[in-house]
C-alpha cells in the first residue's frame, strides 16, 4: 500500500527539479554583422544586474558573435559604426560611441543610436523586450527570439531610416563625404519637453507622437518611436536565445 503512493510523489519531485532548472538557464544573445562594414556592438545592464562577460567587441562584416547572459538578466545591446581604437581600447566612434573605448564597462550609447532592450524572465517569467528608436538611429537592426515556449514575435527596424531622415536631425560623417551616418530624435535635435516627454509632458496623456516620430513609426513599426509607445513596441516571449541581427536586408 505504502508504493501505492510513489507515483505521485516522484512526478512531483521531478516537476520541481525541472522548474529549479529552467530557472537556472541562461539565455545567449547571437549578434550578427550583416552590414557590408565592420561594426562594434556594446552591451548596457540595468540597474541590479550584472555586466554581460564582453560590454564592447569588433565584429567584422558576416561574422557573428554568441554572448551567454545570466538568468533575469536587463539590459541593452547596439552597435557603434566608424570606430578607432589603439592597442589599449581606448578611441572614439561616430555612432554609439561609449565614453570612447572598446568595452563599455558600464557606459550607455551616446544618442542617436538604435537599441535592443530586454529583461529576460527568471523561473517561468516571461521576457520582456523590444527596439527602440527613442535616442535615434544608427543601424537596421532586428531582434527574433529562438528556443522559445508559446507564441513569440521578431521585432526591429529593417529599414535605412538614414536615407530619409530630415535634414535637421541629419548627423553626417565626419569627413563630410561619407553622407549621413544616423538620424537623431526630435528630443536630441530641439530639447524641448513635447519632443522630450518631459516636463509637463512626462504622461502618455500628454506626450503625443510628434511629426517626427511618426516618421519613424511609419518606417518601422514594431520599434519604439516615442517614450510612450508601448501599445505596439514591448513584446513579451520565453526564449532562450536571442537572434540580433544587423542590416538584416543586406546582401548578406
Amino acid at each position: 500500500m505504502l508504493f501505492l503512493g510513489r507515483p505521485c510523489v516522484l512526478p512531483n519531485l521531478f516537476l520541481l527539479v525541472i522548474s529549479l532548472f529552467v530557472g537556472l538557464v541562461s539565455c545567449t544573445f547571437v549578434i550578427r554583422n550583416n552590414c557590408p562594414y565592420t561594426i562594434w556592438p556594446g552591451t548596457l545592464a540595468g540597474a541590479g544586474t550584472p555586466q554581460l562577460s564582453t560590454t564592447g567587441f569588433q565584429l567584422d562584416s558576416g561574422q557573428s558573435a554568441r554572448v551567454v547572459s545570466t538568468p533575469g538578466w536587463s539590459g541593452r545591446i547596439w552597435a557603434r559604426t566608424g570606430c578607432k581604437f589603439n592597442a589599449f581600447g581606448v578611441g572614439m566612434c561616430e555612432t554609439g560611441d561609449c565614453g570612447g573605448r572598446l568595452q563599455c564597462d558600464g557606459f550607455g550609447a551616446a544618442p542617436p543610436t538604435s537599441l535592443f532592450e530586454v529583461t529576460l524572465g527568471q523561473g517561468d517569467g516571461k521576457d520582456f523586450y523590444d527596439v527602440s528608436m527613442v535616442d535615434g538611429y544608427n543601424l537596421p537592426m532586428l531582434a527574433a527570439p529562438r528556443g522559445v515556449h508559446g507564441e513569440c514575435n521578431a521585432t526591429g527596424c529593417a529599414s535605412d531610416l538614414n536615407q530619409g531622415c530630415p535634414k535637421e536631425l541629419q548627423v553626417v560623417g565626419g569627413d563630410g563625404i561619407k553622407g549621413v551616418v544616423a538620424c537623431k530624435s526630435a528630443c536630441e535635435a530641439f530639447a524641448l519637453d513635447q519632443y522630450c516627454c518631459s516636463g509637463q509632458f512626462a504622461n502618455p496623456t500628454t506626450c503625443q507622437p510628434s511629426y517626427y516620430s511618426t516618421i519613424f513609426k511609419r518606417a518601422c513599426p514594431k520599434s519604439y518611436s516615442y517614450a510612450f509607445d508601448d501599445g505596439t513596441s514591448t513584446f513579451t516571449c520565453k526564449a532562450t536565445e536571442y537572434a540580433i541581427i544587423f542590416c538584416p536586408r543586406s546582401n548578406r
